[in-house]
């Protein structure tokens, strides 16, 4: 027997019909909220967060652990049913033993019927997970088919806990290492997000609920840092991205997710002139700004993501090209890198990208690029576009004439003159602009007004896909 279904919310129960602990972590999340459901450990809730209309569930760990019976998994289902027919955001707060033993394989198809209702509003609704104690089996794989996944400093997600591990496997593990926060935001990437209190897991997921479910709100008059201030000119100077690009976004509004993941990679969520939108950028302090395998699965499904979710994308490009090494091959860079491209190449939302300083060879087409489907490529003065830099290329093409030079100073000279001939010939930007690789040469003060000009100029468009695992 499972819950009534949710179609339309009519009765409204006694908060008191659940427990502090599911009582005080539903108030945390909305700003007024009616209780719609409280079954068998699990509470679920409707309400406002800044005016945007969210439905939000709670798992009761004081009621068996938070383990999921067949009556709860029913009001979760029906919450994300719910929340997918009103196009409200969904709040899932887990902290759960997984499905009930004492209930069999019952419960294991109530939790399977949890993952469908999940898959049907995939790229339909923003659903979000907020994970505040252990999470185990069918609630692992619950808040793994959302969205965002959000960790609190309890939160341990794992497919089976470290007895069955040892059991099986005769490996010693404790639950922080096997699934905790430090673990899966710097190790599997399954945390977006990685917060030091469960308060702060609260409000961020408050916050995307905000950027998510009102993609469009107003903005007052900013006052413009040049992000060019921000970046070195000598492009082998490494330097933090993230100033560049909150110089960019409107103040305040901004989300990093997957900080520690991929980190060569930058992903946020914020908003430029009051409009949602989703960036992309290299970081040069990691690995140079190179791309990997990691993050060709961090920002495909970022892309797919945004895709899905309506948000235009913003590529900040600073990228000396894929990361080489016998290690990445078989970490599959291949396999993992192609997400990416196919991801950005098949979105149909607003794209548009900046080129900072340099943007070779694939990890060009990788990063946004007209080829790919941008709608508009800007570059700034003196940015580097190539199939790879100038000075490498030559060591490549002229190989035996520089071998045959043994005066290292007059080979230094020598591949000054072949780099800067090179570059005259293969063109470099001015070739990008004259075939249409790049639309534009912008000074950096214009790059947050160039880009609200450009979004504002393009239709919106939203992509049909789901944002599934990949």
């Amino acid at each position: 027997m499972t819950a009534e279904p949710l179609e339309q919310p009519s009765t409204v129960l006694d908060k008191e019909d659940i427990s502090a602990v599911c009582l005080e972590r539903l108030d945390t999340v909305f700003d007024d909220w009616d209780l719609m459901l409280a079954v068998d450990g699990v509470a679920v809730g409707m309400g406002v967060i800044h005016g945007v209309e969210t439905v939000a569930f709670a798992t009761d760990p004081t009621v068996q652990g938070g383990a999921l019976g067949i009556e709860g998994c029913g009001a979760i289902s029906d919450a994300t049913d719910i929340a997918n027919l009103r196009q409200a955001p969904c709040i899932g707060i887990w902290h759960s033993g997984g499905a009930r033993l004492r209930e069999g394989v019952g419960s294991l198809d109530a939790v399977g019927r949890i993952f469908a209702a999940q898959t049907r509003a995939s790229g339909r609704v923003p659903q979000i997970s907020v994970v505040l104690g252990p999470a185990a089996g069918g609630a692992a794989y619950g808040p793994a088919l959302t969205d965002v996944v959000i960790m609190g400093p309890s939160g341990r997600v794992f497919v089976t806990g470290p007895d069955v591990v040892r059991r099986v496997t005769g490996e010693q593990i404790d639950m922080e290492r096997l699934g905790g926060p430090h673990t899966h935001g710097t190790v599997s990437g399954v945390a977006h997000l990685v917060t030091p209190t469960d308060d702060e897991a609260l409000y961020a997921a408050r916050r995307l609920a905000l950027l998510l479910g009102k993609q469009r709100g107003s903005c007052e008059d900013v006052v413009v840092t040049d992000p060019g201030d921000l970046v070195p000119s000598d492009p082998r100077h490494s330097y933090d991205v993230r100033p560049v690009v909150r110089a960019i976004l409107d103040p305040g509004s901004y989300l990093e997710l997957h900080r520690d993941w991929a980190t060569s990679a930058v992903t946020m969520v914020g908003r430029l002139g009051g409009r949602t939108v989703g960036v992309v950028a290299n970081d040069p302090q990691r690995l140079a700004g190179c791309l990997d395998a990691a993050t060709g699965d961090k920002t495909g499904r970022f892309v797919t993501w945004c895709d899905t979710m309506g948000l235009p994308l913003i590529f900040v490009v600073d990228v000396p090209g894929y990361l080489p090494g016998v290690g990445q091959e078989d970490e599959g860079v291949l396999r993992r890198g192609a997400k990416l491209l196919h991801a950005y190449a098949g979105a149909r939302v607003p794209r548009l990208t900046v080129i900072t300083r340099k943007a070779y060879g694939g990890a060009f087409i990788a990063m946004g690029s007209k080829g790919l489907g941008a709608d508009a490529v800007f570059a700034w003065p003196g940015a580097q576009v190539d199939v790879m830099g100038a000075t490498a290329a030559v060591e490549v093409l002229n190989k035996r004439e520089l071998a045959a030079e043994k005066d290292p100073r007059a080979r230094a000279a020598l591949v000054t003159r072949l780099a800067a001939d090179h570059e005259a010939t293969t063109g470099g930007l001015a070739r990008a602009l004259e075939c249409g690789a790049v639309d534009e040469v912008i000074e950096p003060a214009q790059t947050r007004a160039r880009l609200l000009e450009a979004l504002a100029a393009l239709p919106q468009r939203r992509g049909k896909r789901p944002n599934g695992p990949q």
